[in-house]
């Protein structure tokens, strides 16, 4: 079938979507018509949803961001995770040009000195291929959920992406860390060792640290930033990431 996307089309997909559990909310979407794009970034929650995907043989492309600043651990579990599910992770890189670009501008490593760079890196790094990833696709699976932060508390399971135009779907919107934790523990679903050395949110590796005791899941995500909301664009339009301006003195 041919798949309208817009907000109509999103909250009816979320109304159903509510009432499913995991494989359901993953099969309906996959026998929706057209492309649907699963993108991981190996977490824990989004082992959750490949090891759903590969074990109930659905149609949906699997997909990573491959940034080149990845933990050696992720891209291990890349690796593993194909194996272990008999998938194809399709790997998308930046373009070196963009980063020769970023590097000759800001520095290699500038993302530490301004929003501004930052934002700059995850663009070249994360938003570029991406958008190369989404080409064609009608549905974008992701692993948010409400929990992980307060900038997502409010994660439907289905809404309408007015900036690549299409309809992405977060089934996992309504688990918790606990629940994660218990179906990786009940279905043997690999996940990231980092994730015992207290990584719960795993990033690049110069943008990611360990969290401490009470802290935010994604507390470890640009720790040097001062900013609670912020984020990389991939879910949150860059302008609602980034802190807003100091009012003028005037």
């Amino acid at each position: 079938m041919t798949v309208l996307t817009g907000n109509g089309t999103a909250e009816a997909l979320n109304d159903k979507l509510a009432g499913l559990d995991l494989a359901g909310r993953l099969a309906l979407v996959a026998g929706l018509g057209g492309r649907a794009v699963f993108t991981t970034s190996l977490g824990i929650e989004d082992q959750v949803i490949t090891a759903a995907i590969g074990t109930e043989r659905l149609p949906v492309d699997v997909v990573t961001l491959e940034t080149g600043r990845l933990f050696k651990e992720t891209v291990e579990l890349i690796d593993e995770t194909e194996g272990q599910y008999g998938i194809t992770i399709a790997r998308y890189a930046p373009v070196q040009d963009d980063i020769d670009a970023y590097a000759e501008k800001y520095g290699l490593n500038g993302f530490y000195e301004s929003v501004e760079a930052r934002h700059a890196c995850c663009s070249v790094r994360k938003l570029k291929p991406l958008a190369r990833a989404l080409e064609g696709a009608s549905f974008w699976i992701t692993g948010l959920r409400r929990g992980q932060s307060g900038n997502r508390a409010e994660t439907p399971f289905a809404e309408y992406d007015a900036e690549r135009n299409l309809i992405k779907v977060n089934p996992l919107a309504d688990w918790d860390i606990e629940r994660i934790k218990a179906y990786v523990a009940d279905n043997a679903v690999p996940v990231n060792p980092m994730h015992a050395r207290g990584y719960p949110s795993i990033g690049c590796e110069p943008c990611t640290r360990a969290i401490k005791p009470g802290e935010p899941e994604r507390a470890g995500r640009w720790w040097w930033e001062n900013d609670e909301k912020r984020e990389c664009g991939l879910h949150v339009p860059e302008a609602a990431a980034s802190p807003l301006p100091a009012p003028s003195a005037a």
